[in-house]
């Protein structure tokens, strides 16, 4: 069962590569590590991702406003968040071969790999350190951000005077982080340099666990309503010794990936512990005055953070399938068409004109709503079985027949349906079977 899982994981990471999604970054040079880069499907893909968060979060709603900070940021930033002095993990060396775990994902006291004993637990900084400016001296020592929240915190007061926006209010950003981890792996499950979408939801104090519930409640029909089987997720609350040291409470979306349930994201009922950090290192207060009980306040957050990279596998992985067709086997995305990379392919019977002609024209009038392509290489069944591996839901087949009654066939990718449609009406029916 096990080796049949990880059979499941190698043939998507195969797809992945071969078929553009992602890469191993540097791979010429032998790779780096834990970084991947992505391809041409993989970029829309993932921009379609994070335009679904986007719409969800911020342009459907009239609470929630949008930000995007700086990477890099002053240090006291840090200080104040408690990151310098707290963002760590055990790390142990194997005393034989020097290779380094993390100390609380060990199940036995010795080297996974060789067997040999471990050395003592110490804390190990996940922040990358760099210099600013031309000379590395302690005073030029800044950090790649750990994650995007703290350019929210830090400019509350900012973001509440320009907008005049009331409580509850919520302000969202994504971006790149980057955390040196002691271990990655799981394909982009785990890696040093990665992408989040973090909403900031600022709430009165006496109403974050109503927001904490409804917010928990909201992020988890996301994923289900963008196609991922209910069954494979779930939610785990954190017991209370597991609690960071800023958060009330918090409770993991977690999807069952082909290796274990791993975590998408987190929502956190995080009080007013950062607005009060910043205030106190900053010395600038970062408060909120409510009209109605004429009461100046210190807002309580709750806050819900997502991976997109973790996303994105967790979409692929719920949506590979391979399916018997006839006497073989296709292989298929399943993936919902709001996130698909490519919505529309073209696909002329014949490169020779006029179909050429007409089927460009086709191509060319679509290509200004969604994305499409053009395909012309080999039989029609390799087309149909390029598509289906990278997911488009709908292949549009022109023929000979097409130059005499002006219709075209729209193949449907999970059923395989194929129906025959006016060329004047095409548009139309694929927006209606879009819906996007």
């Amino acid at each position: 069962m096990a080796e049949q899982i990880m059979d499941k994981m190698e043939k998507l990471v195969s797809l992945c590569k071969r078929r553009g999604f992602i890469f191993p970054s540097s791979e010429i040079y032998g790779g780096l590590s834990s970084c991947w880069d992505y391809g041409p499907l993989g970029v829309e893909m993932k921009r379609n991702i994070k335009q679904a968060w986007w719409q969800t979060i911020v342009q459907s709603r009239d609470d929630v406003v949008g930000l995007d900070t700086s990477i890099l940021m002053h240090p006291r930033v840090w200080e104040a968040s408690g990151h310098i002095t707290g963002f760590s993990d055990p790390l142990v060396e194997c005393k034989k071969c020097n290779l380094r775990f993390r100390a609380d994902e060990l199940k036995a006291q010795a080297c996974t790999v060789c067997g040999s004993p471990l050395s003592e637990p110490r804390q190990f900084n996940l922040m990358f350190k760099t210099f600013m400016g031309p000379v590395e001296e302690q005073a030029n020592i800044v950090y790649l951000r750990p994650e995007t929240a703290q350019g929210i915190f830090v400019n509350f007061e900012n973001v509440m005077t320009s907008t005049r926006k009331k409580l509850p209010l919520g302000i969202a950003q994504q971006g790149k982080s980057f955390r040196n981890e002691i271990t990655t792996g799981n394909f982009i499950f785990r890696s040093r340099e990665f992408e989040q979408m973090e909403l900031e939801f600022f709430v009165k104090p006496g109403t974050d666990m109503e927001w904490f519930e409804y917010w928990t409640e909201a992020r988890l029909a996301w994923y289900i309503n963008l196609g991922i089987k209910p069954e494979n997720l779930r939610l785990a609350p954190h017991p209370k010794e597991d609690l960071a040291h800023y958060a009330r409470c918090c409770t993991d979306v977690e999807y069952q990936f082909p290796w274990n349930w791993g975590e998408l994201e987190g929502i956190a009922n995080r009080g007013d512990f950062d607005l009060k950090a910043h205030s106190k290192v900053s010395g600038k207060g970062l408060s909120y005055f409510d009209e109605e009980s004429k009461e100046t306040i210190v807002p309580y957050v709750i806050e819900p953070s997502a991976g997109v990279d973790r996303s994105m596998l967790a979409f692929l992985c719920d949506a590979y399938a391979e399916e018997p067709d006839k006497d073989e086997i296709r292989v298929v995305l399943h993936l919902n068409p709001r996130i698909a990379p490519v919505k529309v392919a073209i696909l002329p019977l014949s490169k020779k004109e006029p179909l050429a002609k007409v089927s460009q024209e086709i191509y060319s009038e679509l290509r200004g709503n969604w994305s499409v392509v053009y395909d012309d290489a080999q039989s029609i069944g390799r087309r149909y079985r390029r598509q289906d591996e990278i997911g488009t839901p709908f292949c549009v087949t022109v023929d000979f027949q097409s130059l005499e009654d002006k219709m075209v066939t729209i193949r449907e990718r999970d059923s395989m349906v194929q129906v025959r449609v006016p060329i004047s009406q095409l548009k139309g029916v694929l927006a209606s079977k879009l819906c996007i």
